[in-house]
Order: C-alpha cells, then structure tokens, then sequence
C-alpha cells in the first residue's frame, strides 16, 4: 500500500505525479520480493543465508555437546521417558539446516511463511480497500497542498498579471481534478475543492480568508505533510527489511535449539518473525479503517472542509507505534501458546 506521494509536491505534469507513484510503488514491492528470493532461494549455498546456516550449523554442533550432557543426566535420572523425547530435537535440526543450491528446509518453510503473511495482507487490502478508500484518503489530504502549489504563486501578483497566473494555475490544478475522477469517479470532495479553486479564480462566491489562506497554504506546512507522508512509507519499508533481517536469522536460532533451555531460540524467532507480520497487517487495517472514516464521512459532503492533518499526522506517527503496540501483545500470546504446546507435547510423549 504505498503511493510515491513525494513526488506530489513537485512542479511536474499532473500525469507523471500520480502514475510515477504508481509505478514506483510497484517498483518497491518487486524490489522487495526479489531480494526474498535472492536471499532464501536462489544459489543459497554461496549467498548470505549460506554463510549465516554455516554458522547454525556450527553453533547446532557446538551446542550438541550441552545437549549430550543434559541427555545423559536426564537418562539417568528419568528413566528414558523424557530423554526420548528430546532425542527429536537434533533431529530436526539436521533437518532444517540441510543446505543445497535451492535452499535449506527452514528457507522454504520461512519464504512459505513469509508468503502466506503477504497473501492474508493482500485479501484484507482488498477487502477492506475495494474502491481505493485509503489512496482516496490520502488524496484528499494532500489535493489541497497541490492546488495551493500552483496558485500560491499568483498570491503576490495584483491585477491583470495575477489573474492570467490564476488562469493558467487553474489550467493545471483541472488536470489533477479530471485525473481524480478518472480514478475515483466524481466525489463530493472534489467537487468542493474545485468549486474553491474556481471561486478564486473568478472572484465569485464567498471564499473566506481563512479558506483562501488554507487552499494556498504554506511551504512549511507542505514540508510537514511530506514529511509525515514519507514517515508512513519509511515505516512499512522497515517492517519489511525487519522481517528479511529476522528470516536471515532463523539458521542461527536453530542452530542454538539444542541448548537445555526451556525456551528454545527458535521459538523466540518464529515468534519475532510472525509478530512482524501481524505489526504489518495491523497497520494496513488500521490505515484502511481510518481512512473509510475520512471518505465516508466529510468526503461525501461538499459542503464540509475538514481539516485532514490530523490523519497525515496518525498515519505517520500513531497508527506506526499502535501496531507494533499490537504487533507485541500478539506475539507474547503466540510465544506463550509455542511454549505451552510445547511443554505439553513433551510431557504426552
């Protein structure tokens, strides 16, 4: 769900903002999904991954003697009843860690997971944000800091000279209007915000000075909004090079499964790398949700000018922390339903 907004607030064709994005978008999401596969598929034996399931390899060796000694004091001690049991452990380690040039098990099994997250946030984006809800909402947020970039100019203009830059400043900011309606059909917002451009292009109406000063705007203010634009993407970027980083990882971990520890390491990894995925589709719902507030509520009704900072602000800021504030509270209760499942196999066994 990302849309180059950055590029909005360049002094280019209104075509290339909007389908630069797109592309761009697309571009990200490709990126991204290559460099899964570079990483957990292709050539596995001489990439990264190769070297870090190595060093698995060599931490599940080291830590086979700890788990030898623990074997043999609980043999002892509990009569083959539980030393039996923890004889599977070694075992699927070996399993997970056998490399070749298509990949070990656990990079199947991870790019499987990872897969399967991506495919749950694909069905609730679709589901949620069938008529392009939250890209509207963004719109709408922004459109104005577009028109205003085109007519802020004429502010300091008087008489002929401003009202030829209103023409051709209305000329462009049309362009955006009649690209908007191409995508979302002809909203009530649009319409608004037309009819106030058009009012200070004519003179007629009554645009108050606090509207006419709000539709101009200020570099400052379209700073911020970039900013906190940019912020949203940065974040989703990051939720994605932290679930790369936790999958490189997952050798390492499973090479250390073999201490006599309660809580195996590859719990903890799985448990990281699953709350990764429930932070990214958290903030997707909580975006989507936010942004159906957004269009329709005030985006239904051309005779309401909302102030639409507040939701630049949320997706930049809050809705990022809620879901890791999710993302933390679900992985705790997946880490402890790993742990008890766990315990209560072994016991059973």
């Amino acid at each position: 769900m990302q849309l180059a907004i950055k590029l909005i607030f360049a002094q280019v064709g209104i075509d290339q903002i909007i389908d630069n994005g797109t592309a761009t978008s697309q571009s990200i999401a490709e990126g991204w999904d290559k460099q899964w596969l570079d990483l957990l598929q292709n050539n596995t034996s001489n990439n990264l991954y190769g070297a870090l399931t190595n060093l698995g390899i060599f931490f599940a060796v080291g830590t086979l003697l700890f788990f030898m000694i623990q074997f043999l004091r609980d043999l002892l001690s509990y009569e083959y009843t539980r030393p039996i049991s923890a004889l599977i452990w070694p075992f699927i380690v070996v399993l997970l860690l056998s490399n070749s040039a298509k990949g070990s098990m656990l990079s199947s099994l991870t790019l499987g997971v990872r897969n399967f997250l991506n495919t749950v946030n694909q069905q609730v984006l679709v589901t949620a944000d069938a008529n392009k809800i939250y890209q509207q909402a963004l719109n709408m947020s922004v459109a104005e800091e577009v028109a205003g970039s085109f007519l802020r100019p004429c502010q300091s203009l008087t008489g002929e000279q401003q009202s030829q830059c209103f023409v051709k400043a209305s000329e462009k900011v049309n362009i955006l209007w009649q690209k908007y309606r191409n995508i979302y059909g002809n909203k009530s917002w649009i319409i608004r915000l037309q009819t106030k451009v058009d009012n200070i292009r004519y003179g007629t109406g009554s645009v108050s000075e606090a509207s006419f000063n709000s539709l101009l705007g200020s570099t400052v203010q379209t700073s911020i909004k970039n900013f906190l634009v940019s912020l949203q993407y940065a974040f989703q970027n990051l939720i994605e090079a932290s679930m790369l980083l936790i999958a490189a990882l997952g050798p390492i971990a499973v090479g250390g499964s073999l201490l006599p520890v309660a809580g195996k390491p590859i719990f903890a990894w799985l448990t990281g790398f699953l709350s990764i995925g429930i932070a990214k589709i958290s903030f997707n719902i909580i975006a989507v949700l936010t942004a159906a507030v957004i269009v329709n509520g005030p985006g239904q009704n051309a005779n309401v000018d909302p102030d639409l900072m507040w939701f630049i602000i949320f997706l930049g800021i809050l809705a990022p922390i809620l879901s890791l504030l999710v993302a933390a509270a679900g992985g705790f209760a997946v880490f402890s339903a790993i742990n008890n499942t766990a315990s209560l196999v072994k016991e059973r066994i």
